[in-house]
């Protein structure tokens, strides 16, 4: 039987529920990551995990062969890594926490994917303030440089069989939790991370439902990690809406560098869940740097939170993602002022005096992909209000822009069938 035939027939068989032994999941990794399959048995190997789930013993498997059929990167001593299981679109804390961590000097090379269930993935944002398909060589001459990257995890194989999946998933905007669980881990042993920060949201137009789910996530993540010997932290938190304002790729870099210029109209729930993801990682290394390293941080800021906005604050962090930006081969003098979003916009206007209750993330995702995100950079949607906040009739609620008038009026027309903000 060749490898391709034992590929097969191990699809066949996740189909009808029963397990998997590692040399049938290692021939299913290693045909896909060649692209020797084929876009519709890859298809049917993602609906298996998805419907049927896969055990502990396969879970670890799969992510042991995504990483061997793909090259690995080595770095020395700690290596820090944040990634949200996503689902909760302009909430773009990477480009914050990479240079906050980087700039409090630990190594943090960052590989990011292109969007999935959101309206833009952290490299397609990046991608618009530097390259993010480097060579191997590249992430390490940046991180030697800059102690840090953000890059597309595909750009030189790196568990190539997660982004010829990802490419099926995208379609159909779903992925099974089985699946996220060994995508984030294969890349994150491939990068060569041993201090892991997962940051799980969950609320009703998310991509995690219930608490009890996220959980469920969570505990996965933990004895993954304690299989492949990586510290980690995973955190939970109720999600009813975005960090931030801006959806879709032009919008949301536009969010994360106001929050690193301390502009004074930056998002203050975006900064701070930045602050709390980059202080919990922090935390995380500093538990396994030297005493002295240790003894100098607590005696001056106390803890890795208070270090993280002392860094964010005092203007460390956007010199240091401005040494990433060009490092990477982009532009370093860019700013939050510099970025347009698409020049045809629509304004939303409140139909009645009130008060915003409710934001479906679901229906924004689904609008700013109509309106032509991800691959139309410049659109996306402007949250002129959130949850919470007073709105008076015909105040602008929300403000769709497109690169498109097409993709514009589109958007207006799918108002009628998805309703993205509720008043009372």
């Amino acid at each position: 039987m060749t490898e391709r035939d034992l590929a097969i027939a191990a699809i066949r068989k996740k189909l009808v529920g029963k397990p998997l032994r590692y040399k049938e999941i290692y021939s299913i990794m290693d045909q896909i990551s060649q692209n020797k399959l084929g876009d519709v048995l890859t298809t049917y190997f993602a609906a298996s995990g998805f419907s049927k789930g896969f055990s502990d013993e396969e879970i670890y498997w799969l992510i042991k062969a995504m990483v061997e059929t793909g090259q690995k990167l080595k770095f020395k001593g700690i290596v820090a890594d944040k990634h949200s299981i996503g689902g909760v679109p302009g909430t773009r804390t990477t480009l914050i926490i990479v240079p906050i961590v980087a700039a409090a000097g630990f190594k943090i090379p960052k590989s990011s994917s292109r969007a999935i269930t959101t309206p833009s993935g952290t490299a397609d944002d990046m991608e618009i303030l530097a390259p993010v398909n480097l060579s191997r060589r590249k992430i390490y001459s940046v991180v030697e440089r800059t102690n840090g990257c953000i890059v597309w995890g595909g750009s030189f194989n790196i568990a190539p069989a997660d982004d010829v999946i990802i490419k099926v998933e995208e379609v159909l905007l779903f992925e099974s939790f089985d699946k996220i669980l060994i995508s984030v881990m294969a890349k994150k042993i491939a990068f060569g991370s041993n201090h892991v920060v997962i940051d799980i949201p969950y609320g009703k137009s998310v991509k995690v439902h219930r608490l009890s789910d996220a959980k469920i996530i969570k505990n996965k993540f933990e004895k993954m990690a304690k299989k492949f010997d990586i510290k980690i932290e995973v955190l939970i938190h109720k999600t009813d809406e975005p960090a931030g304002r801006g959806i879709g790729p032009i919008l949301e870099v536009k969010e994360a560098l106001m929050v690193l210029e301390q502009d004074p109209n930056r998002s203050l729930d975006l900064e701070a869940r930045s602050i709390n993801l980059s202080g919990s990682l922090l935390e995380l290394c500093l538990s396994s740097s030297s005493k002295g390293r240790q003894e100098l941080i607590r005696k001056k800021y106390k803890n890795g939170y208070n270090l993280a906005k002392d860094i964010l604050v005092s203007g460390a962090a956007l010199s240091k993602m401005k040494e990433i930006i060009k490092a990477q081969g982009g532009n370093p003098n860019v700013s939050s002022k510099s970025l347009k979003p698409g020049k045809y916009s629509f304004k939303i206007t409140a139909h009645k005096k009130g008060a915003v209750t409710s934001i479906n993330s679901k229906n924004l995702t689904l609008i700013a992909r109509i309106l032509g995100a991800p691959d139309m950079k410049g659109s996306g949607i402007f949250l002129n209000k959130k949850i919470g906040e007073k709105v008076s009739r015909g105040d602008p609620i929300c403000t769709f822009y497109s690169d498109s008038m097409y993709n514009l009026r589109e958007g207006k027309d799918s108002l009628k069938n998805f309703s993205l903000i509720s008043i009372k």
